[in-house]
């Protein structure tokens, strides 16, 4: 198919400075959302909060990233797309940070969703952004890169800091540090790119096009989004605390969940370019459907057996998550249109994803057990299959719409 990033872009930034600034976001989106699990029932205890309210909170990250991200693209025609970018990650550090210091559960819950209400909005626009400024492959590589080794090293490292500290606020806090990190180089593009012709041609005026429902594999894309974000949520939230059940240390547990994070780093750095080239594309959508069904299914009868080996399973079906964020560009032709379709498949599949955590608590807690939640997130991939498999095919959604 034709190069879709073919088009002339226009920005003065080196290319370094376009991975740096991609690298920064991109690794912060995550760990505020991964990195609660696997202290879940220390920061129950320590808060006093109730096992019906920590359930609602692993929702948390679904619901606000599918209701923040609706309102995203519009937020970015008022301020900007660079300027969004860095009023998210200056939520995010906000957020994240401040919830750490408090002992009030009300105050806990509002910081925790002003944290991902910033990520949220990086979530939708970074590759509007990238777009926009050229190198879609070599960027969008970094970028669904950075992703996965936020989600990887939040559960990762959360649990041995919390413990080395003695406290689970020290676990936490530290990613609100990260995205502080990150907020003096987007500040500074905010001032240099806020008239650049690759700012204008996301924030500007659209070309002219239909709704974005209108295109099959914007809906499809959706649908494999919600379905593959509904099971990272739920591996983010209660993974750690299956493995727990079964027998296994809390360390131990984000050290799985961290395993199976991990195996999307690879595939995040090679699936752009297999999208881009095209082919087999049929096939691997279809593999994401299977392993999905594998790994639920040796959760469900053999979880402290071979843990290891359910996490890479699940690992590599998650690579349906950088598969769907590399469609972001590679199935759009103009900026507008990508933040068009980034807009729309974001919230609608978080809005989605937003339902699994909260079901799995209600689920879990009415049996008692996990037998019944793991047979139904095993179901989950006739879905994903179906709407890989209409994502697969060669079409842009400009066409479509």
């Amino acid at each position: 198919m034709p190069d879709a990033d073919a088009r002339p872009r226009s920005s003065a930034l080196p290319f370094a400075v376009l991975v740096a600034a991609v690298v920064l976001v991109s690794i912060n989106l995550r760990p505020g959302a991964s990195s609660v699990g696997p202290v879940l029932e220390e920061v129950r205890e320590g808060l006093g909060m109730s096992a019906g309210v920590a359930g609602a909170m692993t929702g948390f990250p679904g619901l606000v990233f599918g209701l923040v991200g609706a309102l995203a693209v519009r937020f970015a025609r008022r301020v900007g797309t660079t300027a969004g970018i860095a009023i998210g990650l200056a939520l995010a550090a906000l957020g994240l940070l401040l919830r750490a210091t408090t002992a009030d559960v009300p105050l806990f819950l509002v910081l925790t969703v002003v944290g991902l209400a910033g990520m949220a909005v990086g979530n939708v626009l970074v590759p509007a952004w990238i777009k926009a400024r050229g190198h879609a492959v070599a960027l969008m590589t970094v970028y669904g890169t950075g992703l996965v080794v936020g989600g990887t090293i939040g559960p990762l490292v959360t649990a041995p800091v919390s413990e080395a500290a003695g406290s689970w606020r020290a676990g936490l806090g530290m990613w609100g540090v990260l995205a502080a990190v990150a907020l003096p180089l987007w500040a500074w593009l905010t001032l240099h790119e806020r008239r650049s012709a690759a700012e204008l041609s996301v924030s500007g005026d659209a070309p002219p096009s239909g709704p974005i429902t209108r295109s099959p594999t914007a809906v499809a894309l959706a649908v494999l989004f919600g379905v593959q974000s509904m099971h990272a949520y739920v591996q983010f939230g209660w993974l750690p605390q299956v493995y727990r059940d079964a027998g296994i240390s809390a360390t131990h547990a984000g050290a799985l969940q961290a395993l199976l994070s991990s195996i999307g780093i690879a595939g995040a750095l090679v699936l752009p370019t297999i999208i881009d080239r095209g082919r087999g594309l049929r096939v691997l959508a279809t593999s994401f459907g299977v392993f999905v069904a594998l790994g639920y299914t040796g959760l469900l009868l053999a979880p402290a057996t071979v843990p290891w080996l359910w996490a890479v399973v699940l690992g590599y079906a998650g690579l349906a998550f950088p598969f769907a964020m590399a469609m972001i560009t590679a199935r759009t032709r103009h900026p507008s249109v990508t933040a068009q379709l980034s807009g729309f498949m974001q919230p609608a599949g978080y809005a989605l994803a937003a339902i699994g955590p909260f079901l799995v608590g209600v689920i879990h807690d009415a049996t008692g057990g996990w037998t019944l939640v793991l047979a139904l997130l095993a179901l989950t991939s006739v879905p994903l299959t179906v709407a890989a498999l209409r994502v697969a095919r060669p079409t842009y959604v400009d066409d479509e719409i």
